[in-house]
């Protein structure tokens, strides 16, 4: 299963390889590390155009009608025809079938990317190498390697990447992570959280459009880095079932709770991961149904994730220390003292402060130059776990990491 992974993976030669040909033949806007001052607009282009990145563009044009924020969507990007002429309607920018033409534009300033999984870090990194701040939809990467490479790239090329994991912008996780921060729960022991759906039909049985033919999908593009495989309509539009295009479980939906937790906790790389569930209820598709991942942290703290697409009762949000427990009511963070420490303690109940959201957050930190809510650094460890738990999960074995060294060690 390794060397598959390993075959399809690209490696950082390739990335800094496809990179460089692109940043040679563009001019950085602005100059590395250089803030925008506030009457410098930001001009925004959009990499993928399905429903979430067309979400994005209808977002942005909005948020693009506030002069303080001072922002323009100029430019478009998917290889479905369609979807393009509709995201440039909405956008009115310029449209583009060829990501990398669109980034030697030298009026962009920044690039958002809603691709499916594979392409996320060789247009993450190709933009960063172009000059090009990033904001790159969850999961950070498909493979763990990609991963690496991409946060080394922005290290190096000082670049403002955030990722998609927009919980992470909620002021609930921040006012916890001050009460985690200054003690307020103990020794930290055990967290948990996960997603929870019950789709009768199967989820990610996105409508297919049956007009999608090879004239106006370029199925070759659409595959990239991916293995070579017919045109196929249900791998495109569906592709989240997928191990090719698509971490399921774990990097749709776990990545949310994850990022959540690391905004509490902290970002720490783990030790060993391990994974189990299955196709239990869905047997249309290669990623599990069901999915759960334990991992263990230097910290001597463990994190329990749960998910399945067959059932909506679940394990809460919480994080457990050994004098007492942080939970949510509603957007209330709930702190309740265990029963041995709990003499002279009262529940404690913190309500959340304003705080720019996940869109806003990323248009500030182009300006500034300050690392977004969720950053680079945060998705890096991110992917370790999630990646880990994927290979568990096929491989059928426990995933031990070394966080001093980074790398994996089974």
């Amino acid at each position: 299963m390794r060397k598959r992974e390993d075959a399809h993976a690209m490696n950082r030669r390739d990335f800094i390889k496809g990179a460089a040909a692109v940043g040679a033949s563009v001019l950085s806007v602005p100059a590395l590390g250089q803030a925008l001052g506030a009457n410098d607009r930001i001009n925004i282009g959009f990499i993928g155009c399905g429903g979430m990145g067309t979400h994005h563009v209808r977002r942005y044009k909005e948020l693009s009608r506030n002069p303080k924020l001072n922002i323009a969507t100029v430019a478009v990007c998917d290889v479905y025809k369609p979807r393009a002429e509709r995201a440039k309607q909405i956008s009115g920018g310029k449209l583009f079938h060829d990501y990398r033409k669109m980034l030697q534009m030298k009026e962009l300033h920044a690039v958002l990317i809603a691709t499916p999984d594979h392409w996320h870090a060789r247009m993450s990194i190709d933009s960063m190498e172009a000059g090009k701040d990033v904001h790159v939809e969850k999961p950070m990467t498909l493979y763990l390697n990609e991963a690496k490479a991409m946060v080394e790239v922005a290290r190096r090329a000082k670049r403002i990447v955030q990722v998609g994991a927009e919980g992470a912008s909620e002021d609930q996780y921040w006012q916890a992570r001050k009460l985690v921060q200054r003690g307020a729960l103990g020794k930290l022991i055990w967290s948990t959280g996960g997603v929870y759906r019950n789709v009768p039909g199967g989820d990610w049985n996105y409508p297919i459009d049956p007009n999608a033919t090879p004239s106006n999908l370029d199925w070759k593009r659409f595959l990239g880095p991916a293995p070579d495989r017919p045109f196929d309509r249900e791998r495109f539009f569906r592709y989240r079932k997928y191990w090719d295009y698509s971490g399921g479980l774990a990097h749709d939906l776990l990545s949310h709770i994850l990022a959540e937790l690391q905004v509490v906790i902290g970002a720490e790389f783990p030790t060993r991961v391990m994974a189990s569930g299955g196709i239990f209820a869905h047997h249309d598709r290669e990623t599990p149904d069901t999915f759960h991942v334990m991992a263990d942290f230097p910290a001597d703290h463990t994190i329990s994730l749960f998910c399945t697409q067959a059932t909506e009762r679940g394990v809460e949000f919480e994080v457990r220390g050994q004098e007492a427990s942080l939970t949510f009511d509603g957007d209330t963070v709930v702190v309740e003292p265990e029963r041995p420490y709990a003499k002279g303690k009262k529940e404690l109940r913190v309500e959340p402060q304003p705080r720019s959201d996940h869109d806003v957050n990323w248009i500030e930190c182009i300006r500034s130059r300050k690392p977004p809510h969720y950053n680079a650094e945060m998705g890096y460890r991110a992917m370790v776990i999630l990646c880990l738990a994927n290979r568990s999960w096929r491989e059928r074995k426990m995933m031990l990491f070394d966080p001093k060294t980074e790398r994996v060690l089974t």
